[in-house]
C-alpha cells in the first residue's frame, strides 16, 4: 500500500484540485468564446526557468521557444551534456585534457564547433499531465522529469506547452501536438536547405545555423535542433492526459504518411493514460475514489476540455477502444504503456495495449506495484526510487527503437 505520507498528501491534493476545477467551471471563460491565443501555464503554477548552459546539478541545458505567433504554443528543449553520454573517442579526448564539445549549446548566439563534429540525438516529444486544464511544460515537476528522461534515454527532449482548457478546449491541445511535429519537420528541412546554401557559398558552420532562414525569411533555423536532433528517430511520450495527446499525434503520423517528413515516429510511451468511457471497468468500480485524481474530478476535467455539445465519455479523445475510431491499430507504432496498481484508469490502458498486441504491435505493459496515478511524474513522488526505476525501465525499451546500431536492446 502507498505510504501514510502519500495518503495524506493525496487528501490535500484532491481538496485543492476540486477547488481549482470548480473555480474553472464557474469561470466566465467557460461561457464565452474560446481564446484562440490561450494560455499554457496557470499563474499559480510553480515553474523552473530555462538554463541554456549545462546545469552543474544534472548536466542538462534547457531553452524555451515560442513556436506559433498565433497562439501561446511553446516548447522547452532539454539537451543532455556530452559528458554524461560521451562516446569512447570523446571520453578518451576528455582524459587527454581536451574538452569534448560534440553538441554544446550555442553561447550568445554562436555555436561552438567540435573538432570531431556533433553527434545527432534522437528526439522525444513530451506532453505533460494535468487533466488538460493544469500543468505546464515549464513546471518544476515537469522540468525535473524531462531532465531525467533526457539523461537516461540519451536523447533530446522537446516538452510541449500546449494550450489549456477551458480557455482553449478540444481539439486545441491535440492540434498543438500535431503542430509541434510539423515544426520539427520544418526545422529539419530548413536546416538542410541552409546547410546546402552555406556549403555552396563557403559559409562557416556557425553562420549557416545561426543566421539561417527559409527562402522568404519568415522562419529561423533553431540551432540546437539543426546541430543535434535526428528527427528520423522520434518518440512521443505522454503523461496522464498528455498520453491522450501523444496517442493522437501518433495516430495523425500514421494517417498522414509523409506529411511530417523527415520526422518519423518510431515509438510512443503512454504513462498512465487519461482514458475513460461510459461503461465502467473493474478498476473504475474498485478504485474510483483512489489517490490524487479520482474519477469524479477526472470527469470534471473532461467537461472543461470537451465542448458542451461534444461532451461524451466515449469521445474519440477519451476512449480509443470504441470500435471504428481512428486508423487501424496495426499501423500504430510500438507502444509502451505504464500503469499503476492503485490507479482507477489502469484497466482501460491495459485493454488498449492488449488490442495493439492482437494486431502484432509491440505493446508491453509496465505495471508498478503499490503505485498511484502519476507516481513517476508528480512533484512529491519524483525523487522516489520507484520513479527513478520507471524512467530507467522506459529507457531500456525506448533504446530498442532509437538506437542507431539496431535492436540490440530488449525488454
Amino acid at each position: 500500500m502507498p505510504t501514510v505520507a502519500v495518503k495524506l498528501y493525496s487528501v490535500f491534493f484532491k481538496l485543492v484540485l476540486k477547488h481549482r476545477l470548480q473555480s474553472l467551471l464557474q469561470s466566465p471563460s467557460v461561457q464565452t468564446e474560446p481564446d484562440p491565443f490561450g494560455i499554457t501555464c496557470r499563474a499559480d503554477e510553480s515553474t523552473s526557468p530555462a538554463n541554456p548552459s549545462f546545469s552543474a546539478a544534472d548536466g542538462v541545458a534547457t531553452k524555451d521557444i515560442h513556436i506559433d505567433p498565433l497562439s501561446s504554443l511553446s516548447v522547452r528543449i532539454f539537451l543532455p551534456s556530452p559528458e554524461l553520454t560521451a562516446s569512447a573517442p570523446a571520453q578518451k579526448q576528455a582524459q587527454n585534457g581536451e574538452a569534448y564539445q560534440g553538441y554544446l549549446p550555442s553561447i550568445n548566439g554562436v555555436r561552438r564547433q567540435s573538432k570531431g563534429g556533433s553527434r545527432k540525438l534522437p528526439v522525444i516529444v513530451q506532453f505533460h499531465g494535468g487533466g488538460f486544464v493544469m500543468g505546464s511544460n515549464i513546471s518544476s515537476a515537469n522540468d525535473f522529469f524531462c531532465r531525467r528522461i533526457a539523461k537516461v534515454c540519451d536523447a533530446m527532449v522537446v516538452a510541449v506547452g500546449y494550450r489549456l482548457a477551458p480557455e482553449s478546449r478540444y481539439p486545441a491541445a491535440f492540434d498543438d501536438g500535431v503542430k509541434v511535429l510539423q515544426w520539427l519537420g520544418k526545422q529539419s528541412n530548413l536546416a538542410s536547405i541552409v546547410s546546402a546554401k552555406g556549403v555552396a557559398g563557403g559559409g562557416g558552420a556557425e553562420g549557416r545555423i545561426v543566421n539561417g532562414t527559409d527562402p522568404f525569411g519568415t522562419a529561423t533555423v533553431e540551432p540546437w535542433l539543426a546541430a543535434h536532433a535526428d528527427p528520423s528517430r522520434c518518440v512521443v511520450l505522454g503523461v496522464s492526459c498528455g498520453a491522450n495527446v501523444a496517442n493522437h499525434v501518433a495516430c495523425r503520423a500514421v494517417e498522414s504518411g509523409k506529411q511530417f517528413e523527415p520526422v518519423k515516429v518510431v515509438a510512443q510511451v503512454l504513462m498512465y493514460p487519461f482514458f475513460i468511457g461510459s461503461v465502467p471497468t473493474h478498476s473504475e468500480l474498485r478504485l474510483g475514489n483512489s489517490y490524487f485524481y479520482d474519477k469524479a474530478m477526472s470527469v470534471l476535467s473532461w467537461k472543461l476540455f470537451l465542448p458542451d455539445k461534444e461532451f461524451d465519455l466515449d469521445h474519440p479523445a477519451a476512449n480509443p477502444l470504441v470500435p471504428g475510431r481512428g486508423p487501424p491499430l496495426k499501423c500504430m507504432p510500438p507502444t509502451l504503456t505504464v500503469v499503476a496498481e492503485h490507479d482507477w484508469m489502469r484497466d482501460r490502458a491495459i485493454a488498449y495495449s492488449e488490442e495493439l498486441r492482437k494486431v502484432n504491435v509491440d505493446a508491453p505493459v509496465l505495471d508498478y506495484k503499490d503505485a498511484v496515478h502519476e507516481f513517476a511524474s508528480l512533484d512529491m513522488l519524483l525523487r522516489t526510487p520507484q520513479a527513478q526505476a520507471c524512467a530507467e525501465d522506459i529507457a531500456i525499451w525506448v533504446k530498442k527503437y532509437i538506437s542507431i546500431r539496431g535492436h540490440e536492446f530488449s525488454y
